[in-house]
């Protein structure tokens, strides 16, 4: 490097990294094939994106540095700049990415006041707002290749449609800092107002009641809902809402697990992921960063609804659109929100794509729309049977449990439509 590259190198603009000894360069490809000896980072401050107003401010302590004349010939030493501690944390496998642009983001305080986040510039401040100490979020916030003891208890339950749904619980303390950060920052990301599932004021309701007496219904379900929430996934987000790298990978490690598989070696058992880290069912904070992440595919899809004449709502991953349109409408439809799923990073069930008619019965995620809100003629037919076993039921803890479980099924259909829970009602006493 010249004198005079040298002088503007230090006077901003970007700075460039040494990547001559690496296998493969920052896109993946070999480096015979990509021909890459160097790579620049910005370091003006601006946009991280375009468009957009999240900063890339960067740590310059981890950019590349520029060894002064009076360094090169030995006169001045080397600063430190970090803690051991520290420094192993910044460059373990954990915080390892192959975008060094995100790597020394630093926190944009602005960003997450325009969001209304807590302001949380560094691990230390993160451990401080859940209650713990520093060493106890690093126990929980490492990704290991082996690990003895679970974060996790597993088990299945089944599906109604066949098959079984796999349920990552977590343990007492990890599940404590899981409900506090839904508390403090999980719970205030912003949704789309077309998202009803897991919101407080939202609820099977709010997602049907759009869809009553429409012409046409079309059901879409997203394939493997939480797994596609990848953990890099959560920390993007994190990072695009004005978090720090280190930050948010920390929080996307702790919201987010892979799943495991016991091995056992020389006597020892390790459970050890056999996939990708990912959002799981189980967790507290799973749901609001689910639907916080679809922000702009609900976006994209309400547009889209909304050009063409229809209503759209999301219920987890349930996708509905209506409207009084023709059929052949909803038909060329389809393959448009077929890719816009796609490029939003999903894939849409082929296997429950429904599309129905008000001569068939409408069905908005288990509730009638057709005429009006409610339960089916089925499925108030087994209310009504119920009611007569626990007229004519004698043994006491039978009837208290069937009885429990009526009232439950009641007080559901009174929220959905309180005319035809009425007959019901005085069957309760």
């Amino acid at each position: 490097m010249s004198l005079g590259d040298w002088i503007k190198s230090l006077l901003g603009g970007s700075r460039k990294r040494d990547i001559s000894r690496l296998s493969t360069s920052a896109t993946g490809q070999p480096l015979e094939s990509a021909d890459a000896v160097e790579e620049r980072v910005s370091v003006s401050g601006g946009p991280l994106k375009e468009h957009h107003r999240r900063l890339a401010l960067r740590d310059k302590r981890l950019l590349p540095k520029v060894k002064s004349p009076a360094r090169q010939f030995g006169i001045t030493k080397k600063k430190k700049v970090m803690s051991v501690a520290e420094a192993e944390r910044i460059f373990g496998g954990t915080m390892r990415t192959r975008n060094r642009n995100l790597r020394d983001l630093l926190t944009d305080e602005e960003q997450l006041n325009r969001y209304g986040l807590p302001v949380w510039k560094t691990e230390e401040d993160v451990a401080k707002a859940v209650g713990i100490s520093l060493k106890e979020l690093w126990f929980f916030a490492i990704h290991r290749e082996r690990e003895r003891q679970p974060h996790y208890v597993t088990f299945a339950i089944p599906k109604r449609s066949g098959g079984k749904r796999l349920i990552m619980a977590p343990k007492r303390r990890l599940k404590a800092i899981q409900r506090k950060l839904l508390e403090l920052l999980v719970g205030k990301l912003p949704l789309s107002e077309n998202a009803h599932a897991f919101r407080r004021g939202r609820s099977i309701r709010t997602g049907a009641e759009p869809h009553v007496g429409k012409r046409f219904v079309l059901k879409l379900d997203l394939k493997d809902f939480f797994p596609s929430v990848t953990f890099a996934r959560v920390r993007g987000l994190l990072i695009a809402y004005g978090y720090s790298y280190p930050v948010a990978t920390t929080l996307a490690v702790v919201m987010t697990e892979a799943e495991r598989q016991p091995v056992e070696v020389d006597g020892t058992v390790f459970h050890v992921p056999v996939g990708q880290r990912h959002c799981v069912q189980g967790a507290p904070t799973s749901p609001g960063i689910c639907n916080a992440l679809l922000l702009r595919l609900d976006r994209r899809l309400a547009g889209l609804a909304s050009k063409r004449g229809l209503v759209y709502t999301r219920y987890a991953d349930d996708l509905t659109f209506s409207g009084d349109v023709d059929r052949s409408t909803l038909h060329t439809f389809r393959p448009v929100v077929n890719r816009i799923v796609s490029e939003e990073g999903f894939v849409i069930n082929p296997d429950k794509t429904r599309l129905m008619g008000q001569g068939n019965r409408q069905t908005v995620t288990g509730v009638v729309v057709n005429q009006t809100l409610g339960l089916s003629r089925q499925e108030r037919r087994r209310l009504r049977a119920m009611a007569h076993q626990l007229s004519r039921q004698n043994d006491d803890e039978i009837s208290g449990l069937l009885h429990a479980e009526f009232q439950g099924k009641v007080a559901y259909l009174s929220m959905l439509n309180s005319q035809q829970a009425l007959p019901f009602k005085s069957s309760i006493s």
